[in-house]
């Protein structure tokens, strides 16, 4: 799928730059009003068809140059950098999520810095946020947990950097989000337990969320292997753990009216039973 772009468009003998763009989970209307306009405004976008869903690319004017980078290692994009900085073109390198997530951002735009090109990154809606939502979860609710952490399960590809094991991070207790990993459910499993969530600890493992093939499944940590394996998920999949995922909400402090901040005064009597029940906790 490539099309030239028209002169018109195009920026002439100017700057050349690139622009990361964060293009959330899937869906194309979870894009941002500033990634929708920076894809519209491209000569060139470049996106993988492995990651991010094609209905993002409406947005891109017709004309621009659209390229898959799927099947193309770095130094298959770089030859866009270049024309780029010579061309003064504009660039749309789309990446699924939030690019400063397992982006690889940052050796491209070391690439971009060296090529003198102006480099803007755009921030997505990260699928963990999206799976959420979708699940009608808050992930921080309070007295259970007030930390999410991100990470995804040692042994891949990418080396993980000592300290940073699921197994440790599981000891916090709180909500966790793990990406990459459902291809090794097994070992996600053993390590979550081993670390200390209980067995019955809330868990949801989500699909593709917000693609037409979205499937959201919730179970048990101790169900988490089977129900990987049962729908046959590998790719694309986000686990989400955690205390939060299965509990009531309580009362937060920010709206109690015994609270105040710059824009309210508080209730009186409301603070005084706010302040009681703080030392009774």
């Amino acid at each position: 799928m490539a099309s030239q772009p028209s002169s018109e468009h195009s920026s002439g003998t100017g700057t050349g730059a690139v622009v990361f763009v964060g293009a959330g989970p899937g869906a194309a209307d979870l894009l941002t009003i500033r990634a929708a306009r920076a894809i519209s405004s491209a000569d060139v976008v470049i996106w993988a068809a492995s990651l991010v869903h094609e209905d993002v690319l409406e947005h891109a004017r017709p004309g621009a140059e659209i390229v898959d980078s799927a099947k193309l290692p770095m130094e298959g994009v770089l030859p866009y950098y270049r024309r780029a900085a010579e061309e003064g073109l504009r660039i749309a390198r789309i990446h699924s999520g939030d690019p400063a997530l397992w982006g690889a951002v940052q050796e491209q735009v070391e690439v971009c810095a060296d090529l003198g090109l102006d480099v803007e990154i755009i921030p997505g809606v990260s699928s963990f946020s999206a799976v959420a939502a979708i699940a009608g979860r808050e992930l921080t609710v309070p007295e259970v947990a007030q930390s999410v952490i991100l990470t995804r399960l040692g042994g891949g590809k990418t080396p993980m950097p000592e300290g940073e094991e699921v197994r440790e991070f599981a000891r916090h207790g709180t909500t966790m989000a793990l990406f990459l990993s459902a291809a090794r459910s097994g070992r996600l499993q053993e390590e979550l337990i081993d670390g200390g969530y209980p067995p019955e600890t809330p868990c949801i493992v989500a699909y593709q969320a917000t693609w037409p093939e979205e499937l959201i499944v919730h179970c048990e940590l101790g169900e988490l292997e089977a129900t990987v394996k049962q729908h046959r998920l590998w790719k694309h999949t986000l686990v989400l753990v955690g205390p939060a995922l299965g509990a009531g909400g309580t009362r937060s402090h920010l709206y109690h009216p015994g609270h105040f901040h710059t824009h309210r005064r508080a209730d009186r009597e409301a603070r005084r039973a706010l302040r009681e029940a703080r030392r009774g906790a």
